[in-house]
C-alpha cells in the first residue's frame, strides 16, 4: 500500500503585490511529525503567486521523500484549492503556469486537495513569514530559522492577514463558476455534490454480526441481501436523482450496485478506496470470539483508532486516509451531481464523521443496517451537511 504524507502550505503578500514569501511543511499523518520544511522570500509577488510557489515547493518537498506517495495537500487558499481540485477555471496568466507546475510533480491521482481554516494552518503560515521576516534584513530562510531568531524583523499583522483573504476573495470571485449573490442571505455556492451511501445489502455473514472486511472470504450476497438490494434500488430509482454510481469492489457491494444501476440504466464504476476495513486475523469471528482470542488486542482497537486488528489488519486512521482520498477524488469528478456510493460500515460512517469533524470514537456511536441509505453534501466553499443517516423506511 502507498505510503501517505501530508502537505500543509502558505504563502503572504506585504501589500498584494508586495514582499512576498511561502512556507510549506511535509507531515507524517500517523504522528503529525514534520518530515521536511521549505520556506522562501520571493520578493515582490502576489498573495495568489506565493500560495501557488508554497503548493509547488510542499509537493516537491514530498516527492522527495517518496516519489510513490498518496499526498493530501491542506491549504487556507479556497482560491488553489478549488483550482487544483478542478471546480475552479484558472483564469490569471499568473497562475496557470504555477498550477502547471504543481501537476507536474506527482502523477494525476496521486494528489487530493483540501481546504483548512487559516487557524489550522499555522505551522505552514509561521513558515511564510519566517521567509518574509527574512527577507525584510536582506536573508533566505535556512532550515531552523524562527521568530525568536528573526525578532528584529517585525511579524505580520492582523491587517496584513485581512489583506491576504480580501485578495483571495477577489481572485476567487474571478475564477469561481458563479459569483456570490448579493444581499444579506447565504452566497449562492453553486449545486453541491452529494454523496448518496448504501451498505450493500446482507450476506450470510451479516445477521450472525461477524467480522467481513476486505481481507475475508467476500461473500456474496444473501437472498434477504438480494431483496434488499432491489429495494433499495426501486427507492432511488423512485427518486430519479443519482447520477453515476460508484461502487467498492468487493463482491457484496458489486452486486448491490448493480442492481441499482440496472434500475436506473448506469453503468458501475469501482472505487478501491471504497472497500470495507481489512480485519486481519479477526475476519469471520464474531465479537464475542475475539474478546476471548485476542482481549488484550481488542481493548487496544476499541481504545484508539491508530491501533490495527490482529494479524496485519488496518486501523481506523488507515482507513480514514484511504477514504479521504477517495471522497476528494470522486468530488473532483462529480462536482455538482449526485452519486450513489455503495460501500460498507466503516467507509460510510467514516465519511458522516469527517463531515462533521466528529472524533474517531463516534464510529462506535452510529447505527448503520444492512441496504440503508445515508447522504453528506460538500459545498464548494469546502464545508459539508450530513442530509440523512441510516435511512432504511425502503426496506419496510
Amino acid at each position: 500500500m502507498a505510503r501517505t504524507l501530508i502537505v500543509e502550505a502558505d504563502g503572504g503578500s506585504r501589500g498584494n503585490p508586495g514582499p512576498a514569501g511561502y512556507g510549506a511543511v511535509v507531515l507524517d499523518p500517523e504522528t503529525g511529525e514534520a518530515l521536511a520544511e521549505a520556506a522562501e522570500f520571493i520578493g515582490t509577488a502576489t498573495n495568489n503567486v506565493a500560495e501557488y510557489k508554497g503548493l509547488v515547493a510542499g509537493l516537491r518537498a514530498a516527492h522527495a521523500l517518496d516519489p510513490q506517495a498518496c499526498v493530501q495537500v491542506r491549504m487556507d487558499s479556497k482560491l488553489v484549492v478549488e483550482q487544483m481540485s478542478g471546480r475552479w477555471q484558472i483564469k490569471h496568466p499568473d497562475m496557470k503556469p504555477l498550477a502547471a507546475e504543481a501537476r507536474s510533480v506527482f502523477p494525476a491521482g496521486q494528489v487530493t486537495y483540501e481546504w483548512i481554516p487559516r487557524a489550522q494552518n499555522k505551522h505552514a503560515d509561521r513558515l511564510a513569514n519566517e521567509a518574509m521576516d527574512a527577507g525584510k534584513i536582506g536573508k533566505q530562510w535556512e532550515p531552523g530559522d524562527s521568530k525568536a531568531a528573526l525578532a528584529a524583523a517585525p511579524a505580520r499583522s492582523a491587517a496584513a492577514g485581512a489583506a491576504d483573504e480580501a485578495a483571495e476573495s477577489a481572485e476567487a470571485a474571478d475564477a469561481a463558476p458563479s459569483a456570490p449573490a448579493a444581499g444579506w442571505g447565504a452566497p449562492d455556492l453553486g449545486p453541491p455534490a452529494t454523496f448518496v451511501l448504501l451498505r450493500h445489502g446482507e450476506t450470510a455473514l451479516t445477521p450472525e454480526k461477524r467480522f467481513s472486511g476486505s481481507g475475508g472470504t467476500d461473500p456474496e450476497l444473501s437472498a434477504a441481501g438480494r431483496r434488499q438490494a432491489e429495494a433499495a434500488a426501486a427507492a432511488l430509482a423512485a427518486r430519479g436523482s443519482v447520477q453515476a454510481v460508484v461502487s467498492s469492489p468487493l463482491r457484496r457491494c458489486r452486486e448491490t450496485a448493480q442492481a441499482v444501476a440496472a434500475r436506473l440504466g448506469l453503468e458501475v464504476r469501482i472505487e478501491e478506496g471504497l472497500r470495507e476495513t481489512d480485519f486481519g486475523a479477526w475476519e469471520g469471528l464474531t465479537f464475542a470470539e475475539v474478546r476471548e482470542r485476542f482481549p488484550e488486542d481488542l481493548d487496544a482497537w476499541l481504545g484508539s483508532a491508530r491501533v490495527a486488528p490482529t494479524g496485519g489488519g488496518e486501523s481506523f486512521a488507515t482507513v480514514a486516509r484511504r477514504v479521504a482520498v477517495a471522497r476528494d477524488k470522486l468530488l473532483a469528478r462529480y462536482a455538482g451531481k449526485t452519486v450513489l456510493l455503495v460501500t460498507h460500515v466503516t467507509p460510510v460512517k467514516t465519511l458522516v464523521r469527517l463531515a462533521l469533524g466528529a472524533p474517531p470514537e463516534s464510529l462506535f456511536r452510529m447505527e448503520l443496517s444492512a441496504a440503508s441509505l445515508s447522504a453528506v453534501a460538500y459545498f464548494s466553499d469546502g464545508n459539508a451537511s450530513v442530509r440523512l443517516l441510516n435511512d432504511t423506511s425502503h426496506l419496510r
